[in-house]
């Protein structure tokens, strides 16, 4: 477990540009030493995209939207108030998970196509359906989709410019004693 300082030391930044992201991306805001690895591996890919130059607009964006697909496939299962963060560091089946939260979405992502059924915790009944009100899993996933793959193409841009950049910066002189 981290606290603020821990995880702003881990990710090189100061504990106010952390404190900023939570602020931002509405993040929960714990205390003592409350932050999980998964908290701390999603502010990092956040930090990463931001090195790559993604805007923290495009990050933003593709946050919501895999915030509202879980919440259409009914993920919220526990009480914990990072449900939608809480698989952040697992690591299996990774064509299946959303990028930030790394949620498992039961398929893989990009046939399109969703395991609908999953046993997740019972939907709160609401006066009309999910799919009548426009809160559509598969339009909401589409539209994840399609910021993805913007995302995907801009950061593969960067690449070699960034390790054009580390290499260069590796042959800095380095300051005596």
């Amino acid at each position: 477990m981290y606290s603020l300082g821990d995880m702003a030391k881990e990710l090189g930044r100061s504990a106010a540009y952390i404190k900023g992201l939570q602020i931002r991306f509405d993040l929960p805001v714990l205390s003592g030493t409350s932050y999980s690895k998964a908290y701390l591996d999603l502010l990092r890919k956040i930090i990463f995209l931001r090195t790559l130059g993604i805007s923290e607009e495009s990050i933003l964006k593709l946050w919501q939207l895999e915030k509202k697909l879980m919440e259409l496939l009914h993920a919220d299962t526990s009480d914990s108030p990072t449900w939608f963060l809480d698989e952040c560091g697992k690591r299996t089946h990774p064509r299946r998970r959303l990028l930030l939260t790394n949620y498992d979405v039961g398929a893989d992502l990009f046939s399109k196509k969703l395991q609908l059924a999953l046993p997740l915790k019972e939907p709160s009944r609401e006066l009309f359906e999910g799919h009548e009100m426009g809160e559509d899993a598969l339009f909401v996933l589409e539209s994840y989709l399609k910021a993805y793959d913007r995302i995907q193409r801009d950061a593969g841009l960067q690449i070699k410019p960034l390790r054009a950049a580390a290499n260069w910066a590796g042959r800095l002189p380095q300051k005596m004693g």
